[in-house]
């Protein structure tokens, strides 16, 4: 018989823990597959880890992990796959927006012998239009600069214990999971879901949080801004060269140069340029710092599981 592991990070999500394991039993009890919930708790501040001790409490097959600290979700889905058991592993949010009525079909698929089942959202009428907008701009970058078609992707997926097993041989420091799933390749299929609203609590995330995971995952996943420093050269060459002649011919046919306001301007467009360059190569360089430190993705701090 098949064994199924569920993987569940959270962060402040006292109030959702209690919910969570009633709803996955609920949907999973007539499939005839065993299964394992792990929660991963990414150093919350409130009653989380007391919460999934809880619920762990005189259940086999419920367990939880505590981190240090907050070393972010996707340091706690790699914890979660590390631990995972299962033949097959699926990754779901805390919060219950991903429904778990639709594991049986996520199994049924598996089982059809697709590797990779991938959560699409079919609704995003829930998030603000800047939000929309703004994820729907960081999907295309990603697509033009990655290669990858991730548009509505989500972290609600099954994957099959060899994906996991590829996933957990990538020894990176800074992990992008929706990115490295795709990544890895496998045979694959799209499921589509209406997001659930959120059953108590709110939103982690805010604007400045989602833009600093936008642009790290970007640089974590393609070199093109890289070139972009190129072509702010090339552009300001090109720039420079047109002003040198347009100055030769004004000069030669006898015209008086009013200079300040022109250098005045090229001064702030070089610096400007100069500044975004420097920043973009600043990305890639703490990206390698951050990478040759070799660190630990995530320390964990408790656990559940007795002690042997």
């Amino acid at each position: 018989m098949s064994l199924l592991s569920i993987v569940i990070p959270v962060y402040n999500e006292e109030e959702s823990i209690p919910h969570i394991a009633p709803a996955l039993r609920g949907a999973l009890s007539g499939t005839g597959v065993d299964f394992e919930i792990i929660f991963i708790d990414d150093g919350s501040t409130d009653g989380t880890y007391a919460a999934i001790k809880a619920q762990s409490h005189g259940a086999a097959n419920i367990r939880g992990y505590r981190f240090s600290r907050n070393f972010g979700k996707e340091a706690a889905l790699f914890a979660g796959l590390a631990q995972a058991q299962g033949d097959a592993t699926v990754t779901m949010d805390g919060d219950l927006q991903h429904p778990p009525e639709l594991l049986p079909q996520m199994l049924t698929l598996w089982q059809e012998g697709y590797e990779v089942v991938e959560g699409i959202k079919t609704s995003k009428k829930k998030k603000g239009i800047f939000n929309r907008f703004f994820a729907r701009l960081f999907y295309k970058l990603f697509d033009a600069l990655s290669g990858l078609d991730m548009y509505s992707s989500s972290d609600f997926k099954l994957l099959d214990k060899r994906v996991v097993g590829e996933l957990l041989l990538l020894n990176e420091k800074n992990t992008f999971y929706r990115g490295l799933s795709f990544w890895v390749g496998f045979r694959r299929v799209k499921l589509e879901y209406e997001v659930a609203p959120r059953l108590v609590g709110k939103t982690k995330w805010g604007f400045f949080s989602l833009l600093k995971f936008a642009l790290g995952n970007i640089i974590g996943f393609s070199a093109a801004p890289l070139q972009l420093v190129t072509i702010i050269g090339f552009i300001l060459t090109i720039g420079s060269l047109v002003l040198i002649i347009q100055t030769l011919v004004k000069f030669l046919l006898g015209y008086s140069q009013e200079g300040f306001t022109t250098v005045i301007i090229l001064l702030l467009l070089i610096g400007g340029a100069l500044m975004i360059s420097l920043g973009i190569i600043g990305m890639y360089i703490a990206k390698i710092y951050d990478e040759v430190k070799g660190r630990p993705r995530y320390i964990i701090s408790e656990t559940t599981v007795p002690e042997e």
